[in-house]
């Protein structure tokens, strides 16, 4: 907790092994990492010199809950015809991109997840979110060639988007399209 102009800001704070100071503005408070031995005082000053942003991230957390309040929520059947149709659409899908990058892959699944659009096993098995469906097939294709290239880097170093943008040079647009509309596709699932 910081005052400031006799105001109080509150924060979570976990101490780690990093390095720099981070701030992360959550719908359930303000979250602070630190390094070990950073002074709380100047934990503090970084709360303080960064207000302006906080307050900017929490009004845009504000207005991301109210639209996706106002989304009409999926029924179990609208639900399951997305999956069936994400069943038709995805593996023709990663087949072309699989071949585009020369890869190969295990079983595809498809979910109805509340928080992942995409995810590949170590032992090359892909996941979608039948949600992809709500989304436009760029979205799609970019989160299909995201998983795929996993199957040649596991991580997300500059070497594995040097991969995703040779195959997908629009992979930026469309994943910026994702991060700033896709929470309220997600809302759309019930709880």
């Amino acid at each position: 907790m910081t005052k400031e102009t006799g105001r109080t800001i509150e924060y979570h704070l976990i101490r780690s092994k990093r390095r720099t100071l981070g701030l992360e503005v959550r719908a359930d408070g303000i979250l602070v990492r630190a390094p070990m031995r950073v002074p709380k005082t100047e934990i503090d000053d970084f709360i303080l010199k960064n207000v302006e942003w906080i307050e900017k991230q929490q009004k845009k957390l504000a207005a991301r809950k109210i639209a996706e309040d106002a989304e009409e929520k999926l029924t179990m059947e609208e639900i399951r015809e997305l999956a069936e149709r994400a069943k038709e659409v995805i593996p023709a899908r990663v087949r072309h991109f699989a071949e585009l990058l020369g890869v190969t892959y295990g079983r595809i699944t498809i979910r109805n997840q509340r928080s992942k659009w995409g995810s590949c096993s170590a032992q090359g098995n892909l996941n979608f979110n039948c949600l992809l469906m709500l989304a436009p097939p760029e979205v799609l294709d970019g989160v299909i060639v995201h998983e795929l290239c996993h199957r040649k880097h596991m991580d997300h170093s500059k070497e594995f988007y040097e991969e995703v943008l040779r195959v997908y040079p629009d992979y930026k647009k469309w994943d910026r399209w994702l991060k700033e509309r896709g929470h309220v596709l997600m809302s759309r699932m019930r709880r």
